[in-house]
């Protein structure tokens, strides 16, 4: 195609994309002070109250284990549940928050597999994400033993993975060992560039995609998610996938 004909090419319409289909989200960071999301129990009172509005029933919350900055444990992480229930109880939100953790894969995470209890979901899933940079050496070892120990793992944003759209190679291994990959819709809202949102259309396209996640941080993902439209024929594709968000309402 010309130049022009670049400039001029019609673009295909984008519509606005319902929720409430899912049910379930099973990303996010809703409990105040432990990780980089809601600063504070108001915050956290917004966002629950956002998920209602957006059509959802139910939200798994997933604060971030990483060794070397947020050390959350099984404990903290249910006391914050808790008292974050209880907010929202009081606050009369007809939502329904269950927490269980977005594990960073490094070599700590592996002492902890079969040692010591990690905070699942559903059917025993199991959240987990990798560095941006690069991917860990120790992955296949990790996914390895997870699943050995009975865990089924879910791999968080990997259209985020930028060192993949070189070598799609690895990421297509992951999921012959049957590991389940989780896309971000804020990241098919073009909130992390374009690079990003087509990686996560080409794992759409190829319906590599079992769960779609919020990843809901603060009240600018909120806005964004509430104000999502997607190109009509990728609402179509999510569409057809066999997502798995509605097995846990």
């Amino acid at each position: 195609m010309s130049f022009l004909g670049k400039i001029f090419a019609k673009k295909e319409p984008v519509v606005p994309m319902d929720l409430s289909f899912l049910g379930c989200d099973i990303h996010s960071h809703l409990i105040p002070g432990i990780d980089d999301g809601s600063p504070s129990i108001p915050d956290s009172l917004v966002l629950a109250k956002g998920f209602v509005e957006l059509g959802y029933k139910k939200a798994v919350t997933t604060p971030h284990v990483m060794s070397d900055f947020y050390r959350n444990s099984p404990e903290i992480i249910r006391n914050g549940l808790a008292n974050l229930n209880k907010v929202i109880k009081e606050a009369s939100i007809p939502i329904e928050i269950e927490a269980a953790a977005e594990y960073y894969i490094d070599f700590e995470f592996l002492k902890k597999v079969g040692k010591q209890e990690l905070l699942t979901f559903g059917n025993n899933y199991v959240l987990v994400e990798f560095s941006f940079v690069e991917p860990p050496r120790n992955m296949k070892e990790a996914f390895f033993e997870l699943q050995t120990n009975g865990y089924r793992p879910v791999l968080a944003h990997p259209e985020r993975y930028l060192y993949w759209n070189r070598n799609p190679k690895e990421l297509l291994e992951l999921k012959e060992r049957d590991v389940l990959f989780q896309v971000n819709l804020l990241s098919l809202a073009g909130n992390y560039g374009p690079d990003v949102c087509r990686a996560g259309e080409m794992l759409i396209e190829h319906k590599l995609v079992e769960w779609l996640g919020s990843d809901m941080h603060h009240a600018n993902h909120l806005e964004n998610l509430k104000k999502l439209q997607l190109k009509e024929s990728l609402v179509d594709k999510i569409r057809q996938l066999v997502l798995l968000n509605p097995s846990l309402i």
